[in-house]
C-alpha cells in the first residue's frame, strides 16, 4: 500500500514526528499524519499550514511504502458520528485525540486509518513511531512539491 504526506523538504526523507498536538494526537505524543491520495495531503495542507503562504514554501511530497500484510486499525466513520455528529470540528478534538491518544497507548498497531474531516469518504493513516512494525514503513520515493498558487491557506484558526 502506498500513502502520501507533503511536508517541507528538509523533513521529506525522514519518516519522524515533532510530538505537537493535533486532531488524532496529545502534545508530546509523537505520530506521523499521511493520506491516502496525494489530492488528500494537499488538502490537508491548506487546511491546517495557517497564515503562510504555500506558493513560497519548500515542500516535497513523499511516497510512503506500507509492507503487504501490515495490521492497520480503522475508526469508523459511523463511529465518530454516533459519538458526535459533529466530529470533524476543531471544538471537538478531544474526541478524536482520545481515540488516536488509545491506539498510540495501546500499541497494537503501525497504522490506524481514520476518516479525513475534510472530504468523507477519504482516509488518512497515523502512524505510530514506537510500534516494532513501524520499521516495515518506508520511504519510497521524495518528490518535489509545488501548490499552485492560486492556493491560499487558513488565515485564521486552524482546523
Amino acid at each position: 500500500m502506498l500513502i502520501y504526506r507533503i511536508s517541507q523538504t528538509k523533513y521529506a526523507s525522514s519518516l519522524t514526528a515533532s510530538g505537537v498536538d493535533g486532531r488524532w494526537n496529545l502534545f508530546g505524543q509523537k505520530v506521523i499524519y499521511t493520506a491516502g491520495s496525494v489530492a488528500l495531503a494537499c488538502l490537508e495542507n491548506l487546511a491546517h499550514r495557517s497564515g503562510t503562504s504555500l506558493a513560497a514554501g519548500n515542500f516535497s511530497l513523499s511516497v510512503i511504502e506500507v509492507e503487504d500484510g501490515l495490521k492497520i486499525e480503522e475508526v469508523k466513520t459511523e463511529d465518530l458520528v454516533s459519538a458526535n455528529p459533529k466530529w470533524q470540528s476543531v471544538e471537538n478534538y478531544p474526541l478524536t485525540q482520545k481515540l488516536g491518544s488509545d491506539w498510540l497507548n495501546r500499541n497494537s498497531s503501525a497504522i490506524l486509518k481514520v476518516p479525513s474531516a475534510i472530504i468523507d469518504l477519504e482516509y488518512n493513516y497515523l502512524l505510530n513511531l514506537n510500534h516494532p512494525d513501524f520499521t516495515k514503513i518506508k520511504v519510497a520515493v521524495v518528490n518535489k512539491f509545488a501548490f499552485d498558487p492560486r492556493l491560499k491557506s487558513n488565515p485564521g484558526k486552524l482546523c
